[in-house]
């Protein structure tokens, strides 16, 4: 009975809320499946520590399902990593993930948001097109070599 009720309540839509220090390992664990170099328990609760770091989770039931983080200095944002279940993608997730991550920060002060995504990224590069980034740079050979090479720069004004 309680297997039932876990995945009758785990059909529906993800709670997107703020991260903390409690969720580092969760995020961890979901962006080394993500990434080709995820980033260590301790790389997250460092950021998610940081009173100049803006984080939001997406859990499904107490699971994590997608998270963003995103970094704040002055007047500026740099999104340093989002990143989803890959049974959540193409779903929306990371756009809603996105769109609150960007009225916090606009909220916090910042006027201009930056990004560096993989240009072989097609589906992230079609997420942040659609939210309003333009690119406004290109580092080639950012990426090691079979993961694509470049890394391309996306801003987006706030205001």
């Amino acid at each position: 009975m309680i297997e039932f009720v876990t995945r009758l309540f785990a059909r529906g839509e993800p709670v997107v809320s703020e991260a903390g220090p409690s969720d580092a390992r969760a995020m961890a664990a979901l962006h080394a499946a993500a990434f080709h170099r995820g980033w260590s328990d301790g790389e997250f609760e460092q950021l998610l520590i940081d009173r100049n770091v803006v984080a939001h989770r997406a859990m499904l039931g107490r699971g994590l399902v997608g998270f963003i983080v995103s970094r704040l200095v002055l007047d500026e944002a740099e999104i340093l990593s989002v990143a989803v279940t890959s049974s959540r993608r193409g779903k929306g997730l990371a756009r809603r993930l996105l769109d609150l991550n960007l009225r916090r920060l606009a909220g916090l002060g910042a006027r201009t948001v930056f990004l560096e995504v993989d240009e072989g990224n097609v589906p992230a590069r079609r997420l942040y097109r659609r939210a309003g980034f333009l690119q406004s740079g290109r580092r080639p050979g950012y990426y090691p070599a079979g993961q694509g090479a470049a890394a391309l720069i996306l801003r987006r004004n706030l205001v």
